[in-house]
């Protein structure tokens, strides 16, 4: 009895032990499943930041090449078809050899002018993508990374700037901008079901990911302010951006909105602050992978370990945990010296690779296999030299690899290798032996570093220069022609010329500045008109060229300059000058004799004055003519046949209506003719002043041609003598035409009085003209109206459009004379 209860004691120690150890040995494989799940995520995460690292960085060098092109430079300096063609041509060329989605060329408004994919529907010509902050920070003369969706194109794409500067300046003209697509990118993604690999920006929107339906969501949830900025920034468009429902649980653990947890890993990306690749690992799916093929082998064991070796399971797990434990420790360590080698191996930016003694490729790096395009089945196993250009062939096969096999090493060996694509990659090659415990070669570690730009860079450097240097010559012989022919201008032209700084001192005068004022050219550099002028005359240009300075515009004025008791008149023009950052530096002048042009000028002006003013003598003679002897003779021939209608009234009444009609029309004839001498002088000008005159010119106006005349005046001092006749004869002459050309109904005489003028406007409701379309015909009366104007003293203003009517404005000052 006492045994069969030991029995039942030692078989149930050994079920409980049993099943103890099954229960620790699984749970010590689950432990150790989700270590490896984590190592595998974390070198997964560094695998694709190593990849994203790489994409993100390889069309920087490009983008400032492409900068750096003389046919950009000439098409924003110069925009005309040939430099667009040229511009154009090579940006086809970059995306083509870079393999990228295009390249374009933004002014420093940041429109589009020249692009790659100009005939693609999407074409970004014309485009302003001032927003963007690459366009910005590139402004800023800063190279810049963004990633984005597009917002022509619709596309993901990283974009990389870089300005565009001419010879010589810091402004930048424009930028060069590079946009690579982000697909190849995503699908070098893990694409396991029981992962997701994420990028995500600082605000958490995914933007590159392993599953399409999380792309433009949202990892953590954001406020609605985070959402309108990022809405503004229209970096991903303009939304929405749904929140995928995923929240912390634990530091490293995450849970969906349907419950399931994941391990939760990422890391920052390179260059790009706040970006970040996200891995997320299913647990459950972890735990699948250790349970199911572990219940399926270990539970018939279990059972029948239990039942039969119940006490020796026990030793043997005992045994077996301090196995475990050693194991553990020797593959720990392992694994680390492992992680170390192949963490280096792999991640170093340079295309590693080791041959054996026959020249046959037995390991190559996932940077030598990228860089190539080549998968690593596909040269394992084969000689290096396949992948040689023949000529880096030969010399391998005939000069360096000997020579490395010999000497144990070589070091900064070129070379030339063909990628999968037909593309050539220029390295530089150094390589040492590993040796075995006998002291024989038996591999080599070689490191290979990509020189393909530099090579390139450096050869359109030097072609860059031999540019720049023919590009000086010609621009230093065009230089010499153009100071010969500006030297010639400036010392046969009939014009004065001169320079003055800021500080109003003169930096050079021509030859007949010199002439003008007798003075030589190396006495008046670095003095101002005081020093050496007349002080009149350096007031004079002073204040002039002061004005140019000041309000940093260009000025045409009349100067009066006396030498000898002779004044002469100059027309100077004067404009101020900059230099290269917009600043002004000094004043340029350049003064025309017009002395005889203002004499013609005065002498034409007393002409027309005097043709006018007999003009005006004549129509006063020929009113008094008309009034005093036509109109006696019409009274005394109106009174004869008054005479004749009342004689033969009784004796023949025909012969008296005839003579009633014959007063009619002498009556009628005698108010012609007394309106005929008012409208060539009218007696009220000359008596009551122009206000009456007016008022009773409108007034006869509106009766002649049934036109509506309003006369508006304001008080205001008499207005007598030549300006009384001059606003006259203008307002007469408007009149005039207003009934000819201007189909009117309403016509608005207007006088007023300020500042020392008078201003007489008429205004009309016709239909209108353009001023600019007369022809020397049509424009006479205009013309005689301002010449009016002129003579005494004032100025005359027409304003008018089609169908909007038509006003004459007459200015002129009032003197006490």
């Amino acid at each position: 009895m006492k045994l069969r209860s030991i029995l039942r004691v030692l078989s149930l120690l050994a079920f409980l032990s049993a099943c103890t150890a099954g229960f620790l040995y699984y749970r010590s494989l689950r432990e150790y499943a989700f270590q490896e799940a984590e190592r595998n995520a974390l070198d997964r995460l560094q695998t694709t930041k190593k990849n994203l690292s790489a994409f993100f960085s390889e069309n920087i060098k490009p983008a400032r090449v492409l900068a750096g092109m003389p046919a950009l430079v000439d098409v924003l300096v110069r925009t005309d078809a040939e430099t667009l063609k040229t511009a154009n041509a090579l940006l086809d060329l970059f995306t083509k050899t870079l393999d990228v989605e295009v390249c374009y060329l933004m002014d420093t408004r940041g429109n589009t002018i020249a692009s790659s994919n100009r005939n693609d529907p999407d074409s970004f010509v014309g485009m302003n993508f001032s927003f963007r902050p690459y366009f910005q920070d590139a402004m800023q003369g800063l190279p810049a990374s963004y990633l984005a969706l597009g917002t022509t194109s619709r596309r993901r794409g990283a974009y990389y700037s870089y300005p565009v500067y001419q010879q010589n300046s810091d402004t930048p003209l424009g930028i060069a901008v590079i946009k690579a697509s982000i697909f190849f990118v995503e699908k070098e993604l893990t694409v396991e079901k029981t992962s997701i690999q994420l990028v995500v920006n600082p605000q958490g929107v995914i933007f590159i990911s392993s599953r399409s339906e999380w792309l433009y969501q949202l990892l953590w949830q954001l406020t609605p302010e985070e959402i309108r900025h990022l809405r503004k920034s229209r970096q991903f468009g303009n939304g929405p951006w749904h929140w995928t429902g995923i929240r912390k649980n634990e530091v490293n653990e995450v849970v969906d909105t349907s419950g399931k947890t994941y391990l939760f890993h990422y890391l920052d990306i390179d260059d790009y602050p706040g970006w970040r690749i996200v891995h997320l690992y299913d647990i459950e799916a972890a735990s699948r992978l250790v349970s199911e093929p572990l219940l399926k082998i270990i539970r018939p064991i279990i059972i029948i370990l239990c039942l039969l070796f119940g006490v020796s399971i026990f030793f043997l797990y005992r045994q077996a945990s301090h196995e475990i434990s050693r194991r553990r420790s020797v593959e720990r360590a392992l694994r680390k010296s492992e992680e170390r080698y192949r963490s280096l191996y792999h991640r170093t930016p340079a295309m590693l690779h080791s041959i054996d003694e026959n020249g046959i490729l037995v390991s190559i790096s996932d940077y030598w296999s990228e860089a190539l395009g080549y998968k690593r089945e596909e040269v394992i196993g084969k000689k290096l030299t396949d992948y040689l250009s023949p000529r880096s062939r030969k010399y391998a096969e005939e000069t360096s690899i000997p020579t490395f096999f010999k000497k144990g090493f070589v070091k900064n060996v070129p070379y030339q290798f063909i990628k999968k694509n037909g593309a050539v990659v220029e390295v530089q090659l150094s390589a040492i032996t590993d040796r075995d415990e006998q002291g024989l070669t038996f591999r080599s570690l070689a490191v290979s570093i990509d020189v393909t730009e530099r090579n390139k860079a450096e050869r359109a450097l030097q072609k860059a220069k031999e540019a720049l240097s023919q590009y000086s010559k010609d621009l230093e012989s065009q230089v010499h022609m153009r100071t010969r022919e500006i030297s010639g201008i400036l010392q046969y032209t009939p014009a004065v010329v001169y320079i003055k700084d800021g500080d109003g001192k003169y930096t050079m005068v021509n030859s007949r500045f010199e002439e003008l004022f007798n003075i030589r050219s190396t006495d008046v550099r670095g003095k101002t008109d005081q020093d050496f002028l007349a002080p009149e005359i350096a007031e004079q240009f002073f204040k002039n060229d002061d004005r140019v300075l000041r309000q940093k515009q260009s000025l045409q004025v009349e100067e009066t300059i006396i030498i000898n008791g002779e004044a002469t008149t100059y027309l100077s023009s004067k404009f101020p000058l900059y230099d290269s950052k917009g600043r002004v530096t000094g004043v340029c002048g350049i003064a025309t004799d017009i002395t005889a042009l203002k004499k013609a000028q005065e002498r034409l002006r007393r002409l027309s004055a005097s043709i006018m003013h007999g003009q005006e003598r004549e129509r006063a003679y020929l009113a008094r003519e008309l009034h005093d002897e036509l109109g006696q003779v019409l009274t005394a021939l109106r009174m004869e046949a008054v005479w004749i209608k009342n004689r033969v009234h009784q004796s023949d009444p025909t012969a008296s209506a005839r003579a009633l009609t014959m007063c009619e029309l002498i009556d009628k004839t005698i108010e012609e003719v007394r309106g005929l001498a008012i409208r060539l002088r009218p007696g009220v000008l000359d008596h009551l002043g122009l206000v009456e005159a007016i008022e009773w010119y409108a007034t006869d106006f509106e009766k002649r041609y049934g036109i509506t005349c309003v006369f508006e005046h304001e008080l205001g001092p008499e207005i007598r003598g030549n300006i009384a006749t001059a606003a006259y004869r203008i307002t007469q002459e408007a009149l005039t035409n207003v009934a000819r050309h201007a189909s009117a109904t309403r016509t608005r005489i207007g006088m007023s009085f300020g500042a020392g003028q008078m201003t007489l406007c008429i205004r009309d409701n016709g239909k209108g003209f353009d001023p600019d379309t007369l022809g020397e015909f049509d424009g006479l009366g205009l013309t005689n109206m301002r010449e009016r104007a002129n003579l005494v003293g004032g100025f005359f203003v027409v304003e008018s459009r089609p169908e909007g009517g038509t006003q004459l404005c007459f200015v002129v000052p009032l003197t006490e004379s």
